[in-house]
């Protein structure tokens, strides 16, 4: 008995220090293997570039997602010029997520059907007329807060697909799971670097111009994301045959996210804080304009601001060595985005709002990215995309919601109640996922165990069970 306890105690100490390696390869082979998978520092936070197909995306979309923040913010921007209205900045956001709460769960089965690599080709098309669209009418001087809200509710459909397709689509280009973290961390560093100089050069911009010319810049960055998807080579993947109908399928995606407690814990928490925290994205345009008393470069600073934070995070993200650890990070990051927004709801000095809107970015991308993260590395992959539409409602598909109801409060009640309401429901939400993590994480253990994660542990219960289990005669 003595000797069983002692083999398991060692091996899960081993496991709890010496979690980054592979199923196969002992840790000090694969210390000397420089360019191994547990290589350390950047190369091992860059190890998903090592893949052609996702250097492509990667490259593609480094350079439209400057386009893509430039638009957000000449949309918020244009309609804060038009109108002066806080409720109407909710309303703009509303219609041009809302697509994504109804249509996700729908668009999550056909992403499991067809090609999504085809899929994402047309989704980015279909983008690139949207904002040209968009640059048309704004330079031409015919554009209008209804026409905004029209082609927002197009870009929100457009994306209810795009979502769930670009996340399920990250395994297809990046082929060894434990590349998977690298991935989607690198994804959350693009994503906030172009955070960074989208707003800032749009802000510059709009200033000097027309916000039409951020559209229209936006048009052409899709041109990047395009040709790099074309270029891609993939080996041809049959597709399972459709043996169900659509709402079959729907359903047995919903018993696999209801019933798995640790994927259930992390999409009601980002869904908490994408209701009550994202909407300050909309809301910036006020604080820029009336709180802080400056003007479009205001409103650049502050998104870029965040965007510093969430890249910095993004970063820090993309060094881990190990999936282990990020439950505890999920609740942390949660709450401190909401403490950001509650210290952004009192600041009345710029450079005090960028610190903490720094602060407010770094939260909010660690608790997405994280999350992100989580349920790539536990997901069945026959459900993969079922999965990830979910994420895509609870990310994006509540915002439009809390864009609509931080509008209405910010309307009654002024822009910093309804930051510091938004905070102070990020903060509760981290409170009760935290008192759910040891349950959590015992649910996850035979996950990881499974998947060579923690394979010492693995080893560990083998070797007591071959302990327990007489010497034969």
């Amino acid at each position: 008995m003595l000797r069983f306890l002692w083999v398991a105690i060692h091996h899960v100490t081993v496991a709890a220090g010496k979690v980054n390696r592979t199923k196969d390869i002992p840790t000090h082979a694969a210390s000397r293997n420089a360019a191994g998978r547990t290589s350390h520092g950047w190369r091992h936070a860059l190890r998903a570039l090592s893949h052609r197909n996702y250097r492509l995306f990667f490259s593609g979309q480094s350079i439209s997602l400057i386009g893509t923040w430039m638009t957000r913010i000449a949309t918020g921007w244009l309609v804060y010029r038009l109108t002066h209205n806080a409720f109407l900045l909710g309303v703009v956001g509303f219609a041009g997520q809302i697509p994504g709460f109804f249509l996700a769960p729908f668009a999550g089965v056909w992403v499991d059907r067809w090609d999504r690599h085809r899929t994402l080709v047309v989704t980015q098309i279909l983008s690139m007329l949207q904002s040209f669209a968009l640059a048309v009418l704004a330079l031409a001087h015919l554009i209008n807060v209804g026409q905004i809200i029209l082609l927002s509710l197009a870009q929100g459909l457009i994306n209810a697909f795009d979502m769930p397709a670009r996340q399920a689509f990250v395994v297809e280009m990046v082929e060894q799971r434990e590349d998977l973290g690298s991935a989607i961390a690198l994804n959350s560093s693009m994503v906030n670097a172009a955070r960074l100089l989208g707003p800032s050069i749009a802000g510059v911009l709009i200033a000097v111009s027309n916000e039409g010319y951020c559209f229209l810049i936006d048009g052409i960055s899709y041109i990047a994301v395009i040709l790099s998807l074309l270029a891609m080579r993939f080996v041809p993947q049959p597709r399972p045959a459709v043996a169900h109908a659509v709402l079959h399928e729907l359903r047995q995606g919903w018993r696999y996210v209801t019933t798995s407690a640790p994927i259930r814990a992390v999409l009601v928490l980002l869904a908490i804080c994408s209701l009550a925290g994202m909407p300050y994205t909309v809301l910036m345009p006020v604080f820029a304009g009336k709180i802080l008393h400056g003007g479009p470069h205001t409103l650049g600073f502050l998104m870029g601001a965040a965007g510093v934070g969430a890249l910095i995070s993004a970063i820090l993200l993309a060094a881990r060595k190990s999936v282990l650890g990020l439950g505890r990070v999920v609740p942390l990051a949660a709450a401190i985005f909401g403490g950001g927004l509650i210290a952004v709801s009192f600041s009345h000095t710029l450079w005090i709002s960028l610190l903490f809107m720094t602060v407010t970015g770094g939260g909010m991308m660690q608790q997405m990215a994280a999350s992100n993260t989580i349920l790539q590395t536990i997901v069945d992959d026959d459900k993969r995309g079922r999965v990830m539409s979910f994420y895509s409602m609870a990310f994006m598909g509540m915002t439009p919601f809390g864009s609509l109801i931080g509008g209405m409060i910010a309307r009654r009640f002024g822009a910093p109640m309804a930051l510091l309401a938004g905070g102070l429901t990020c903060l509760a939400g981290a409170a009760w996922f935290a008192l759910q993590l040891p349950a959590l994480r015992a649910a996850v253990r035979p996950i990881y165990a499974r998947l060579g994660i923690i394979p010492e542990i693995s080893a560990a219960i083998q070797s007591a069970s071959n302990l327990l289990t007489p010497p034969e005669e």
